[in-house]
């Protein structure tokens, strides 16, 4: 049997620089790595290279994480998760939408529609997509939006935390929006937020109500103008209808448990 080459341990003063240069993929592979080259006789360039390129990817993905984490995404859901057939959406506009290239061009996307017709699970699947192509992306719920807007009236700083938000993400997804009604002072940070990502960044808003009807949870009709006069400027409008994907499933017995096989349950519990 063929004996195997241990690994051999860096020498101090690199590991120290290596270290020291944040080089952590290349500190951990590079005692095994250098085993390999020897034993397959590699050329200098061709070990270079692949410490290069798997400290790169371990760059990458730390950096993906981080974005994921930073999203703060509520739900794990994915493009290749949504069924396009059974929706009322055109496979033409899920190819656009997948394909992100309205990120780039600073244009918003809105989905509309009743509940349960797939408009979370666009927006996460989207957002998430975004991370992977290394989009920065902030996920949030109307109400938590708009909380956090609201925390800025205490010192005055409503400007820095809009402005915060913004600078750290090409895309923003308000989920949610008319789900409360928003008072005056909601209303006009809301409209501050959307001015201030216009032709900057990208949103995505979910709502139940169609635009005509936004005067249902804003305070007037002016303002609601003023929202929408910038959000659809540059924006793709996604219209959604049809049954409730999770009233479906509920009926189907994917869902929830049928009657029956409760009584089943709760006969086996019986002692």
């Amino acid at each position: 049997m063929a004996s195997v080459t241990p690994p051999q341990q860096l020498d101090g003063e690199l590991v120290s620089n290596l270290r020291r240069l944040k080089l952590r993929r290349i500190r951990q592979l590079a005692p095994d790595l250098c085993v390999t080259a020897r034993t397959q006789r590699w050329r200098p360039e061709e070990f270079l290279r692949v410490l290069v390129a798997e400290e790169c990817a371990a760059r990458d993905e730390s950096n993906r994480e981080l974005r994921l984490r930073t999203a703060a995404f509520p739900v794990l859901k994915t493009l290749d998760g949504f069924d396009v057939s059974a929706s009322t959406l055109s496979q033409a506009t899920f190819d656009y939408l997948s394909s992100l290239e309205w990120i780039p061009q600073h244009r918003n996307v809105a989905f509309v529609g009743p509940p349960g017709t797939g408009k979370s699970h666009l927006s996460v699947g989207l957002a998430r997509a975004a991370v992977g192509a290394g989009f920065r992306v902030r996920f949030f719920r109307a109400d938590t939006l708009v909380e956090a807007l609201y925390r800025g009236l205490a010192d005055n700083s409503v400007g820095r935390v809009i402005d915060g938000i913004l600078r750290r993400a090409d895309l923003v997804v308000c989920d949610e929006l008319g789900f409360s009604p928003l008072d005056n002072i909601a209303a006009n940070h809301l409209f501050r937020f959307v001015a201030t990502a216009y032709e900057t960044r990208s949103l995505v808003v979910t709502s139940n109500w169609a635009f005509e009807q936004w005067t249902n949870f804003l305070p007037d009709a002016t303002t609601a103008t003023a929202i929408l006069d910038r959000f659809l400027h540059h924006a793709e409008v996604v219209v959604l209808s049809g049954d409730s994907y999770r009233l479906r499933e509920a009926r189907s017995g994917r869902g929830a448990l049928q009657p029956d096989r409760i009584g089943r349950r709760r006969a086996a519990e019986t002692p």
